[in-house]
Order: structure tokens, then sequence, then C-alpha cells
């Protein structure tokens, strides 16, 4: 809101040239608003905004800012302006920048950093891809239990102003061995005379370096923390992990299913970064996937060419029919999916959910066909049609139908993000357009074959 309002203004300045005013006017305004107002601007003219900014807040800007955009400053920074920048990142945030980079500029990048924040970043980098360790930071406060209250309050008072959070201090042994997590309250209101080991518990959730980012993401929800510790193999203490990095991959995350639910491969950045080109390579492959998938629609109608002759009718009522085990089957892929994602239900829950599943889809075609059989008995009526025993075994067999097909649908939709979770794969990729094909192939069969057991002798 604040950007929006201050970008005529902000335009106008820059227009004029009048860097003293536009240094002042943006010491109260909030970085995220900032790099909202450096998105537009060419790249030589938000390097001069830079140099007005704080070291910390430019830092702080340049994490808000899109990494298109980002990697255009990198690009025409100044050495000086890389380095206060890069050095006054958090450690997470400049792994995930280093990801990115393309090669040429990732050497001068790393140039600009002090050796001990290049060793860090080659440290974080050797943690597997999208896991917990690529996304902690290591800048925290950690105490020992022998230490009084007294003493680390004072260490906490010291460190704790470069540290991503103090609202959780973290308890180590001589190994420096995880082996506590106390909240700051517990410290402030404890007697400054006892030591730490007298109002320790030895209870504590952490994270594993080696962990899925995801998994990040659920246990913070679970706890209701702001922050979890991160261990290596042998317990000791990497890192801490904070909601407002696995907000962003909450994010990434929810993008990248509703994409892969939509019929299409996930993009690598956001919308409007992803240039034409790269977008048609996302979705072609399924396009044309889900295309050739279609042919076996068109063979499944072919094997009933002589039926459809018979009774063209029939044809009328092939969208309905086809479109509600679509709906059916996308409806519960959406549901399953979600479930799955957030440990609602197990894969080993898969018994019960094909139990629970059956009887809803069962109960949900049989509403609807016992609605399709009175609306196309009616509808056929108003046609002119006399009512017959062949119109109401045209209506019935669109009826019967329906429950067939939206019962296939649903239980398609809830078993096939089973199915695909079990062999590796993103349930997500269940899409609502892969269901849909699967349904129409199946639709195609069931009714036809409905068709033929019933309507044999009376109109075929």
């Amino acid at each position: 809101m604040i950007a929006h309002l201050l970008k005529p203004e902000f335009d106008e300045l820059i227009r004029k040239k009048e860097w003293i005013t536009i240094k002042e006017s943006l010491e109260d305004v909030p970085a995220v608003d900032v790099a909202e107002l450096l998105e537009d601007l060419e790249p030589e003219v938000a390097v001069v905004i830079f140099r007005l900014l704080k070291k910390s807040k430019a830092a702080d800007v340049f994490t808000y800012l899109s990494s298109g955009k980002g990697v255009e400053l990198l690009e025409v920074f100044s050495r000086q302006q890389l380095s206060d920048v890069m050095n006054n990142l958090e450690p997470d945030e400049r792994v995930a920048l280093m990801e990115e980079l393309p090669g040429g500029l990732t050497q001068r990048v790393l140039n600009s950093m002090d050796s001990e924040n290049i060793a860090l970043i080659r440290r974080l980098l050797g943690y597997p891809p999208e896991s917990v360790g690529r996304l902690m930071t290591t800048n925290y406060v950690k105490i020992k239990k022998d230490w009084s209250i007294d003493r680390s309050l004072s260490h906490i008072r010291k460190y704790g102003r470069n540290a991503e959070t103090v609202n959780v201090i973290y308890v180590v042994n001589e190994e420096e061995k995880l082996i506590d997590d106390l909240r700051l309250n517990q410290l402030i209101i404890a007697d400054p005379d006892l030591k730490i080991e007298d109002i320790m518990d030895y209870s504590f959730e952490a994270l594993s370096a080696f962990d899925d980012q995801e998994e990040a993401v659920r246990m913070l929800s679970k706890y209701d923390r702001v922050a979890l510790p991160v261990v290596d193999s042998d317990g000791i203490l990497v890192g801490i992990v904070t909601v407002d990095d696995v907000l962003d991959v909450a994010e990434e995350e929810t993008t990248e299913d509703m994409q892969l639910m939509a019929g299409m491969s996930a993009l690598d950045d956001y919308y409007s970064q992803t240039n034409m080109l790269e977008m048609v390579r996302k979705r072609i492959g399924w396009l044309i996937l889900l295309f050739l998938g279609q042919m076996f629609t068109v063979t499944a109608m072919a094997g009933f060419e002589d039926t459809l002759a018979k009774a063209a009718v029939l044809a009328l009522f092939i969208p309905m029919i086809i479109s509600s085990g679509g709906n059916s089957g996308s409806q519960a892929a959406t549901l399953i999916i979600r479930a799955i994602s957030t440990d609602d239900i197990k894969l080993s829950d898969w018994l019960g959910v094909l139990k629970r599943e059956l009887m809803s889809g069962f109960m949900l075609g049989l509403i609807l066909g016992i609605m399709g059989t009175v609306v196309i008995s009616t509808w056929m009526v108003f046609r002119g049609e006399p009512m017959s025993i062949a119109v109401f075994l045209q209506s019935l067999t669109v009826g019967l139908s329906l429950i067939g097909v939206v019962l296939f649908g649903n239980l398609s939709g809830s078993m096939l993000p089973f199915i695909m979770s079990k062999v590796g794969l993103d349930p997500a990729v269940t899409s609502a357009p892969f269901v849909a094909t699967l349904v129409d192939v199946t639709g195609i069969m069931i009714y036809f074959s409905i068709a033929v057991a019933l309507l044999t002798g009376v109109v075929l």
C-alpha cells in the first residue's frame, strides 16, 4: 500500500535527481515496499537508490526483489556494493541466491564476500538441493547447561543482535550436540543464580539438515513454533529454520502443486519472470500427452459407431456424462492430494480412503443418476417425443451411466495420488486434466455398454 502511494512522488523525485529527499523519504518505508518501488526502475537508477540506503536495509530490500531483478542489480553493482549486500544477507538467503545466479556472475559474487562467509556458503551448498540444510541459517544463540541464568542472559545480550531470532535459545553440551531448547521468557523469569540445567526438561523437537524442506513446513506448523533447530547426523546443532523461511517454501510448494494439478510442469520462476518460450515448453508436454490420451476416447467411440448410427440421440448426452465423471474425479483428487500434503492421511490409509470414496462415489452417482433420468425423460417429452418404453430406457441409460462414471471418477481420482506417491512421484501430478482424460475413455465404454445392454431390441 505504501509503495503505491509513494510511486508518483518517487518517480518525480528520481526525474529531478533529488537524491537527498529520496534518502530521507525512504528511511521509514518498509524494505518490502522499497523493493516494490525498485522493480520497475532501470538497473542503473536502482543502483543509485541502493547507495542511499543503510547497508542492513539495503540487504533486506534485496531479499524482497524478484530473482530476475536481483540478478540485474548484481551485474551493475560496484565491488563495494556487492560486498555490502552479500555480507549483510542471512546465510540461507545467500545460498538461495547463489543457486539462481548464472555461472559468470557466481564467481564475481563469491569474490566480493569475506572468507568466512564463502566457507559457510560452500558448506551449506554441500547439502542436497531442497533440503533443510540449504534453508537454515547459522545465526542463532546457543548456551551451555552449566551456565548460570545471569551469564546466559549476558551472552544473549552480547550475541543476540546478530541472531535470526532470540525467542528460542538452544542448549548444547561439550560436543556441541543439542540437548534442549528454551524460550527466552523462561530465562527472564528464572532466578539469576540458577543454572540452565535447573530449568531444562531435555525435551525438544529438531529437524535433520538432510530432511526435505517440506518437513520443516510441517514441523513448524505442527508444533506452532517460530523456529526449529537443525542437527546433523550426529545430533550436533548446525543451524535453525525460522517461520519466515518456511513461509516462502510453503508458497513455492503450493504454487508448484497448483501448476501440476492444472496439467503442466511447474515453473522455475514467477509467471511474470518466465519468458514465452519457457512457458510454452512447460505446457506443451502435458498438452501433447493429454491430446494423445484423448485419442483413446476417439477409439472407444469408434468401437460403438454402429450403436451411435442407430441411436444418434445418445451422442447428445456424452458431454454431460463424461464431464460429470471428470468433475467427480477432480474433486476427489484435489481432496486427497491436499490431505496427503498436510499429513492428514498417510499412504497406509489407502484402504480406508478406498472404502470411503466407494460409498461417497456411489451416493453422488445415485443422486445425479436419479436426477439425470428424470431430467432427460422430461426433456425428451418436451421435444415432442411421446412417453414410451424407449424414452424411459434411454433416460435410464443416462442415469445408470452417471452412477457408473461418477463412481469410477471418484475412485480413480482418490487412488491415483496414492499410486503416484508410492512410485515416488508428486501426487499433484494426478492433475484434473489427467483424471478427466482417464474418465473420458472409461465413461464412453461404460455409457455405451449400458446402452447396448438396455436398448438392444428396443432402439438398437
